[in-house]
C-alpha cells in the first residue's frame, strides 16, 4: 500500500521498486548485494510484518521483518553512503498520556508489533546516521488491507457493526504520507518525524465517518475494547503530534476527514 503510494509520488526519481519476491530484507547477504549494485541516495523502507494480532503469536517472524530487516538495511545504507527512510508506528507507545505524543516522549510498547517496531528504529539509530524515522498510525490507501476497507466490506453484508470506541489515535492517507515523505527527503531532513493526517478519532468514530460517506444505511454501535474478542493489548490514546512539522513552518497534512473523503471518492492528493 505505502510502497505503491511512493512510486507514484516520486515519480519524478529514478526508482527501483522490489517486492518482497525481489528482496528477501532478513538476508543481510542480500540486502548488502543488491544495495551495493543500485548504490541509491535514499532507500525507502516500506517492508513491515504489519499483522498486530499475528505478530503476537509468531513474533519471530515479526521481528525478523520489522527489526532484523531494518538493521540490514540500515548496515547496508551506512556502507554505501545512502539515506535511509524506516516507517515506525503509533504501538511504540503505551497510550497512558493525557496528550498528543510528541517525538521525543518517552516509549513503552504494549505488544510484539510495536516492540518489533520499536527495535528497527532503535537499529535505524544505532547503523545509518543519515536515517529519517517517520513515525505514523491507522495507515489507509490504495492498493492493501486496513480498517477502511474492512469496513466498507462489512457494511456490504451487516446490518449493524461493533466498533470500538476507546482507543483514539489519527487515520493517515497513504498519498498524503508519501507525499510528506518526499517533502522530508527533498528538504535534507534527518532524524525521528511524526505524520499523520490532522485531527484524531476513535475506530468507532471512524467507522462512522466511512459508512456516512459511502452512503450505506446501518447501525455503527459503540463497543469498549474489552468486548473486542482480541486479547492482544493497544494502547488507549496513541494520537501522534506532528510536533517536529510545526517547529520546522512544514504545512501540515490535511485533516484525516478530508483524506478519507479523497480517498473514498477515488481523488488524487489535492
Amino acid at each position: 500500500m505505502l510502497g505503491q503510494a511512493l512510486c507514484r509520488t516520486f515519480a519524478k526519481h529514478t526508482l527501483y521498486p522490489l517486492s518482497s519476491r525481489k528482496l528477501d530484507v532478513t538476508s543481510l547477504d542480500a540486502v548488502r548485494h543488491l544495495v551495493s549494485d543500485l548504490k541509491p541516495d535514499w532507500i525507502l523502507h516500506t517492508a513491515g510484518f504489519t499483522d498486530v494480532e499475528k505478530a503476537e503469536v509468531k513474533p519471530l517472524e515479526a521481528y525478523r521483518v520489522n527489526a532484523l530487516g531494518a538493521r540490514n538495511m540500515a548496515v547496508a545504507a551506512f556502507e554505501n553512503g545512502s539515506g535511509l527512510v524506516y516507517y515506525s508506528t503509533d504501538y511504540v507507545f503505551d497510550g497512558t498520556q493525557d496528550r498528543p505524543y510528541r517525538e521525543w516522549d518517552p516509549v513503552n510498547p504494549l505488544n510484539e508489533y510495536g516492540r518489533s517496531k520499536l527495535a528497527g528504529e532503535s537499529f535505524v539509530r544505532s547503523h545509518c546516521p543519515l536515517h529519517l524515522i517517520v513515525r505514523t498510525s491507522w495507515l489507509f490507501g490504495s492498493g492493501g488491507s486496513h480498517f477502511v476497507r474492512k469496513i466498507l466490506d462489512l457494511a456490504q453484508r451487516k446490518e449493524r457493526l461493533d466498533v470500538v470506541i476507546d482507543q483514539r489515535g489519527s487515520p493517515t492517507f497513504s498519498t498524503d504520507l508519501a507525499y510528506m515523505t518526499l517533502c522530508l527527503v527533498e528538504g535534507g531532513k534527518m532524524g525521528t518525524y511524526h505524520v499523520t493526517n490532522s485531527g484524531s478519532c476513535s475506530w468507532h468514530e471512524l467507522a462512522f465517518e466511512i459508512v456516512s460517506l459511502s452512503g450505506f444505511s446501518l447501525e455503527v454501535n459503540p463497543i469498549e475494547s474489552s468486548k473486542d474478542f482480541t486479547q492482544t493489548r493497544r494502547p488507549a490514546y496513541s494520537v501522534l503530534e506532528n510536533y517536529c512539522l510545526e517547529l520546522e513552518g512544514i504545512s501540515l497534512l490535511r485533516t484525516w476527514q478530508r483524506a478519507l473523503a479523497a480517498f473514498l471518492n477515488g481523488m488524487p492528493k489535492e
